[in-house]
């Protein structure tokens, strides 16, 4: 088995794992009130993950060897991602979900407003390239990119939306004490 099919396997089995958690996860803050957002967003990022991994098994010959250094900083990347879902914990999901509870502030949020779009973002980029297919590197990443800029308004709408419920909640609290 080539090392490229080896990658796409564990990558594939990465993600396949992530959806399943974010479900758990999703269901789990449905059930304590929280509303998802701009569902439409979600099934396009898998389609364009599936994409992206259909079309590098398709154009990367198979025993094409890797760079070592990309396939090293790609594995940093996936270190960076599971700090990122780690740091979330019960709030991690695919999709933009609204609660009215505390956004977690530690982690790699301590240092970037979207981390793991960051992270998503280079892997994209850099697994094709560990591969020598810049190519697929350079249109995935432009469409990632679309989708993220649809994906961040959104996302950036509903956490002014939530600051202002919450300073709207917070003082009628503060009314009532």
């Amino acid at each position: 088995m080539s090392i490229l099919a080896i990658m796409l396997g564990l990558v594939a089995a990465q993600r396949l794992i992530e959806l399943a958690l974010s479900r758990r996860n999703w269901a789990r803050l449905e059930a304590r009130g929280a509303c998802q957002v701009a569902p439409g967003h979600h099934g396009l990022f898998v389609l364009l993950h599936a994409s992206w991994l259909i079309t590098l098994a398709l154009a990367v010959p198979a025993q094409r060897p890797p760079f070592p250094g990309l396939l090293t900083v790609f594995v940093i990347l996936q270190i960076a991602r599971g700090w990122v879902i780690l740091s979330l914990g019960q709030y991690w999901t695919t999709t933009l979900v609204f609660i009215a509870e505390p956004l977690v502030a530690g982690g790699p949020y301590r240092l970037l407003r979207h981390p793991n779009y960051v992270i998503v973002t280079a892997e994209i980029a850099v697994l094709p390239m560990a591969f020598g297919a810049w190519e697929v590197a350079l249109v995935f990443t432009v469409l990632n990119a679309v989708l993220l800029t649809l994906r961040v308004r959104e996302e950036e709408r509903l956490l002014a939306r939530r600051a202002l419920i919450l300073a709207s909640a917070g003082d009628r609290l503060g009314a009532i004490r």
